[in-house]
């Protein structure tokens, strides 16, 4: 069997040893005579598993012992409606900018008991840019100020070429989804108050979901939820309050010990670096047969839209691809034209095969 190099951006790609544990481990768990997706989430193998999990997370992140850390079955949307249930009360402002599709869906997240304040949002400009730090018009005395770390679908993620990383926000707590983001560069956790990330990008399978929270907001009141809506329910029981997604919570944490045997965050940041590089020096030096319409000070490392000169060799592009072994480079529908995800498990070589594919296909079409 040939794998392929798989630009998806989610599900995406995970690090092929990681698959190659997870299938030896499918059918038993160490000795104790079961599969790991058919025991107790409550007996000690699997709370040895979940132990582990979340110190190599806190090891991975640098996360501080004020923060507490949540696996939630889900992904990022469930996360955006939680989010102002437990930490904005009636009548609260709740300040968000709008960077690109994911921004906007969080928007929709948000109940009519809390007031919405849109600081900034790039939607004028196609989201192929991030309103200037300046031109946002925060609430003093928000609840929380929400932004999205890197845009999936539109390509746009906060650089240090734009400016502060993250951005100032004063007493009101920054949150922040890193769900496309995570895990591929250092980050202060410190300076947020809450960061979340659906696991099946840089962390792990689709169905799970990290949240970061700073323990003080835990004590705030929120909202009238049941329990299951509560995070500090969650906290107290061990992210255990129901049944969790027990083989997405152990796959992720084969991801953090892979991530950490890698190098931690300080190396996938430079080959992000070096992966993106490429990518956009391919776009931007084909004389324009492809386009990458972002703003380059805040261009994604991660996600990679980009277009044809003439979409109508769309098809082919992606025709010839999979023949070339990559795959899932098909842009999303709000966009179309392309996008290549690579994400932490993408190596080099795969960015390299794009490359030099894209190189050839405009050699045969230009």
């Amino acid at each position: 069997m040939t794998r392929a190099y798989n630009f998806a951006p989610g599900p995406a790609a995970l690090p092929e040893s990681v698959l190659k544990q997870a299938q030896a481990d499918m059918l038993e768990w160490g000795d104790a005579g079961a599969s790991i997706v058919e025991m107790s989430h409550r007996g000690p193998e699997f709370m040895e598993v979940a132990t582990r999990a979340e110190a190599d997370l806190r090891t991975l992140l640098g996360v501080p012992d004020g923060y507490a850390v949540l696996f939630m079955a889900g992904g990022a949307t469930t996360a955006q409606a939680l989010l102002p249930l437990n930490f904005a009360s009636d009548g609260d402002t709740v300040d968000y900018v709008v960077t690109g599709h994911w921004g906007k869906t969080a928007l929709r997240q948000l109940t009519p008991a809390v007031r919405i304040n849109i600081a900034a949002s790039g939607e004028e400009g196609g989201y192929r840019s991030i309103p200037a730090r300046e031109s946002w018009q925060l609430t003093p005395g928000a609840a929380y100020v929400h932004v999205t770390a890197n845009e999936t679908i539109h390509g746009v993620e906060y650089r240090p070429a734009w400016g502060a990383v993250p951005p100032d926000t004063g007493d009101v707590p920054l949150f922040a989804d890193f769900s496309s983001s995570i895990a591929s560069e250092p980050i202060d956790i410190s300076r947020y108050g809450v960061i979340y990330a659906g696991a099946q990008k840089n962390l792990g399978p689709v169905g799970i979901s990290v949240v970061i929270v700073r323990r003080d907001l835990l004590a705030r009141a929120g909202q009238p939820r049941a329990d299951i809506f509560n995070y500090s329910s969650h906290l107290a029981n061990g992210s255990m309050l129901n049944t969790p997604p027990t083989w997405n919570w152990y796959v992720a944490g084969l991801v953090f010990r892979w991530m950490l045997d890698e190098g931690g965050t300080a190396e996938f940041d430079r080959r992000s670096d070096e992966k993106s590089a490429l990518l956009y020096g391919a776009i931007d030096g084909s004389g324009g047969f492809y386009r990458n319409e972002v703003d380059p000070a805040v261009r994604s490392r991660m996600n990679v839209p980009f277009f044809l000169a003439d979409d109508t060799r769309n098809a082919a592009f992606l025709e010839g691809a999979r023949e070339a072994g990559l795959i899932g480079l098909k842009g999303h529908r709000v966009l179309g034209g392309m996008r290549a995800s690579i994400y932490n498990a993408m190596p080099v070589e795969g960015v390299r095969a794009l490359v030099a594919y894209m190189q050839d296909f405009q050699k045969r079409n230009g």
